[in-house]
């Protein structure tokens, strides 16, 4: 694996992403700043159509959507239940985005009438989606350089390229986008569900802030944390903050906390014990490399996951590596037949042994949580058994396009940029392999008003 060379910034160690695999130098750029700069395309894994199946599937384009707003606003207009369209993968939220999402019910008679919201296909099923159900994802995406000449950064990018494809891959963490691009707090959320504290759930959701820069209705946050009147804070928080109003709904109704979390969809509620668990395993797949444990080749205590003839893994069958069958999965994990695992722990996680799971144990420990604790006794419908998860992804091909600021409009107060494509598994995310190239040197394109929500 690379070196250490680079430090990452706070912001990124916040969230468990300790180190970068690569040593070489990054370049300043934007990301983002543009939704057009963004472009993601799942690739999907259909349900099987069949005329009068039960199900409809629609393929959406959107830009600049949260997924389970997204979700939310098309069963408004369908007439159907707030919580009834499922989707195969989350997608970014500052982007141009593809992807499939399904329903109980007939196709829709028309137009859907939501703001940057086009469905490109639509057709019954037998079976709907679920999390997961979809092969990966495809990237197009322009990094605007700033503060040197596009041919210098380029070959640096380049460089970067190698040093990839001579490491094999990249490790594969949870990124900002699991945690919130705006709020970076869903697993602060998560950790007090764990605990057993809902109250804290709450506050954590309806009050933190960044520590750096303004967001929008942070006023009413701040002025929420003092005086604590949900009726107030209702005609304080604006109307674009659906979940955030929901729960101030319920909680100046009267109802605890456990009920006005409730309130939320199942999804959103998982997602907040998913990225609890993510940036767990975030935290140790840093530990890991910081003890100096490969995360290509497995140790004895490990777990592996056999690869799929679709290429894809099942995090829910891990098998253990001990003395007696470490050869034959460091030859799988080799020969690309299988991938070292860490884990995303949960009620049923067995304990890791060996170095790996000794760093576990303490990080469990310095977080006051045991397994147990993801039963979840007051929320038991967003329990979570636990899996398993690659930690390192191999390297796909990624294509480096050079642009010129001349072949913009020339109302485009924008300078010239580069163009990566490639494509990533479900689960894996664009943004961390982007980290390798920029190191610290990224800097976020100004969101839109209405994202702002988490």
């Amino acid at each position: 694996m690379g070196g250490t060379a680079w430090e990452p910034p706070q912001s990124d160690r916040s969230l468990g992403l300790g180190f970068y695999a690569t040593q070489s130098p990054g370049v300043t750029g934007v990301l983002k700043s543009r939704s057009e700069d963004f472009v993601v395309r799942e690739i999907s894994s259909y349900p099987v159509p069949v005329p009068d199946g039960p199900f409809t599937v629609l393929r959406v384009a959107s830009r600049d959507w949260e997924q389970h707003e997204l979700a939310e606003r098309i069963a408004e207009r369908l007439h159907l239940p707030p919580h009834a369209v499922s989707w195969a993968g989350t997608k970014d939220r500052r982007a141009l985005a593809e992807r499939l999402l399904s329903y109980r019910g007939p196709l829709p008679e028309g137009p859907l009438g939501l703001r940057d919201v086009e469905v490109t296909e639509a057709y019954r099923a037998r079976d709907g989606l679920s999390l997961g159900h979809h092969y990966g994802n495809g990237f197009d995406i322009r990094i605007e350089i700033l503060g040197e000449p596009l041919p210098s950064a380029f070959d640096r990018l380049r460089t970067t390229r190698l040093e990839l494809l001579g490491l094999g891959g990249f490790p594969n963490f949870f990124g900002l986008q699991r945690f919130g691009e705006v709020r970076p707090m869903t697993h602060e959320v998560g950790r007090a569900l764990v605990r057993g504290d809902p109250e804290a759930a709450v506050e954590v959701y309806l009050t933190w802030l960044p520590v750096e820069g303004e967001v929008l209705g942070a006023e009413a946050r701040r002025s929420y944390a003092e005086h604590h009147d949900a009726a107030r804070a209702l005609s304080e928080f604006p109307r674009e903050f659906r979940f955030e109003r929901v729960l101030l709904d319920h909680l100046a109704k009267g109802h605890d906390a456990s009920r006005a979390l409730r309130g939320l969809s199942r999804e959103l509620r998982l997602l907040f014990i998913h990225a609890y668990q993510s940036w767990l395993f975030n935290r140790w797949l840093t530990a890991r490399h910081d003890r100096g444990i490969s995360l290509l080749a497995p140790v004895p205590g490990d777990r592996i996951l056999r690869q799929l003839k679709d290429g894809t893994v099942s995090g829910k069958d891990a098998v253990p590596v001990g003395a007696d069958n470490l050869p034959e999965c460091v030859d799988l994990v080799g020969r690309g037949r299988a991938r070292l695992a860490g884990p995303l722990v949960g009620y049923d996680t067995p304990p890791l042994e060996g170095e790996a799971g000794e760093l576990l144990e303490r990080l469990l420990e310095e977080e006051g949580v045991t397994r147990e604790k993801f039963r979840l006794p007051k929320n038991p419908e967003v329990s979570s058994a636990g899996a398993y998860r690659p930690a390192w992804i191999p390297i796909p091909p990624i294509a480096l396009r050079l642009e010129s600021a001349k072949t913009e409009a020339a109302t485009t107060p924008r300078g010239g940029g580069v163009w990566l494509t490639f494509a990533l598994p479900k689960g894996c995310y664009a943004t961390v392999l982007l980290r390798e190239f920029l190191k610290s040197g990224a800097v976020e394109g100004v969101a839109p008003a209405s994202q702002t929500q988490s």
